[in-house]
């Protein structure tokens, strides 16, 4: 009896599989990704049917030096040695389509660090697949895509794959023109990019204006950007402007590139503007009154449940009060400007600037003493050490740890305007290869100068500006403009090295 059953269920999977293998157009199960990304891109794209598979390999390495055996010793002929084991490929097989990785280790396959493509253009389907083999992998940090066709529809996908990334920082795109021009959508509000290269991409100030403002504006900034590298593109004036007008709010970013582009004075100028200090629009004005308010008073725009106030969501409380003090402020603009010069508003304005910064400083100072109090007190103990670095971190937030926002700074009143100090977090700028004259030269000079002028006051809000390129401009490096430039920057620079003064300098001095 037991033999029969047997029987009969070897039978019966014998039939379920061939009617399996009867039905072709069975739609399989969904693959679900592992992190192996050789066995996962493989099958995936073995179920879409494709022709030919890019093969996962190892990415080159240098050579080894000529003339050594294994053992190390030179060889009496000079030739190297020949590997121990070693295939022949045709002549062929190097430019066919292949993904280069590399991995913290080789025996393990799910260890894949940083991807490289070179040459072989990346259509919708393919990078479908890439967006369901990336994010399952935890150790990817780099990606980089050298001239591979991308296309807008291909950036949108790749904007959205890399926000699921675990450990994503870098990206490069080089060598891709992409006539939606849509790189933007790579510094949005979730995307963790940290190094982002688009050199030779052919972006014009049509995109040099959206990645500007997704650097910064009133309402929102990028916080994760640390470098942008924008060479080797068509960006004229118009795009530099944008771009400066995206540093104005933007506190994160530390190295710019803009070398081999088309930009001029008029650029130059306004970048040189946002670096030492600039004047706030209305709309800044505003932005900086709103912040100061709910700083203030938190609880001051919630309306109790069931009033009027409290359904109105299309229109905020505060709108018709802000309406009617400016109907107020315009009607009474020209009393006041008889009675007060200055303006009674400014006055107090740069009080409360004063009367904060005061608070934040006592306050920083206080709780610093009692951090390092307590890490006196718990020495010795067993928990001192968690203790200590729990003091170390609180110490550099309250230094600057927290992303900070310009408009919330110290402004001063000038001309009947507010005037803020400008983007000092940005330590490398590059703008070789353009089209600046002595015009544009000038201001930056006094940018910088402006900068090592305040530094000596308040470094709180950043080192400034530490290393310019400026060669191959519109002006001779033997100018008395870049001469005085060329010695501000160099005393400035982090890898410079003062002389050894010689003894004869010594006893002179």
């Amino acid at each position: 009896m037991g033999k029969k059953l047997e029987k009969g269920l070897k039978e019966k999977n014998a039939s379920a599989v061939s009617q399996d293998e009867e039905n072709p157009n069975k739609t399989p199960e969904p693959y679900s990704c592992t992190g192996n990304f050789q066995a996962d891109f493989t099958e995936l794209c073995r179920r879409n049917s494709m022709t030919y598979i890019p093969p996962i390999i190892p990415r080159a390495r240098p050579p080894t030096v000529m003339g050594h055996t294994e053992s190390g010793k030179p060889d009496k002929e000079g030739i190297e040695a020949p590997p121990k084991t070693f295939t022949i490929k045709e002549k062929f097989e190097y430019f066919k389509p292949s993904v280069q990785v590399e991995m913290e280790n080789f025996d393990k396959p799910d260890t894949v660090t940083e991807i490289y493509i070179r040459g072989w253009k990346i259509v919708e389907p393919i990078m479908e697949i890439f967006k369901q083999c990336w994010p399952k992998m935890a150790k990817l940090h780099t990606i980089n895509l050298w001239n591979c066709g991308l296309s807008g529809e291909v950036i949108t996908i790749l904007a959205s794959t890399i926000t699921e990334i675990p450990e994503m920082r870098n990206l490069v795109l080089d060598g891709n023109t992409v006539v939606e021009e849509n790189w933007h959508e790579l510094m949005g509000e979730e995307s963790p990019i940290q190094n982002l290269s688009l050199r030779h991409c052919g972006i014009t100030d049509k995109g040099a204006e959206q990645i500007g403002q997704a650097l910064g504006s009133t309402k929102r900034c990028n916080t994760k950007l640390i470098s942008l590298n924008l060479s080797g593109n068509r960006i004229t004036d118009v795009g530099a402007e944008h771009i400066a007008l995206g540093l104005r709010m933007n506190r994160n970013l530390m190295s710019l590139s803009l070398a081999s582009n088309f930009i001029g004075d008029k650029g130059a100028s306004k970048i040189a503007e946002i670096l030492s200090r600039f004047p706030l629009t209305h709309e800044e004005v505003v932005e900086r009154r709103k912040h100061f308010s709910e700083k203030d008073f938190p609880e001051r725009n919630k309306s109790p449940p069931g009033s009027r106030r409290d359904g109105s969501k299309d229109r905020p409380a505060s709108v018709r009060s802000q309406s009617h003090m400016d109907k107020d402020k315009k009607g009474s603009k020209a009393s006041a400007k008889k009675k007060d010069p200055k303006g009674k508003d400014a006055k107090e304005e740069e009080k409360h600037d004063k009367t904060k910064k005061k608070e934040k400083e006592d306050k920083t100072l206080t709780k610093k003493a009692s951090i390092a109090a307590d890490t006196k007190g718990t020495k010795g103990k067993g928990k001192g050490k968690d203790k200590t670095k729990q003091a170390a971190q609180e110490v550099e937030d309250l230094s600057g740890g927290e992303v900070v926002n310009p408009l919330t700074d110290v402004a001063d009143f000038i001309d009947g305007q507010l005037w803020v100090s400008g983007n000092r977090v940005l330590i490398n700028l590059n703008l070789s290869r353009n089209k600046i004259a002595e015009s544009g030269m000038n201001n930056l000079l006094k940018a910088m100068q402006y900068q090592t002028t305040i530094l000596m006051d308040n470094k709180s809000g950043g080192t400034g500006l530490m290393r310019i390129a400026l060669l191959k401009n519109k002006i001779s490096q033997e100018h008395d403009v870049m001469r005085k430039l060329n010695d501000i920057m160099l005393h400035k620079d982090p890898y410079y090295k003062q002389p050894p003064q010689t003894p004869d300098v010594q006893s002179t001095t």
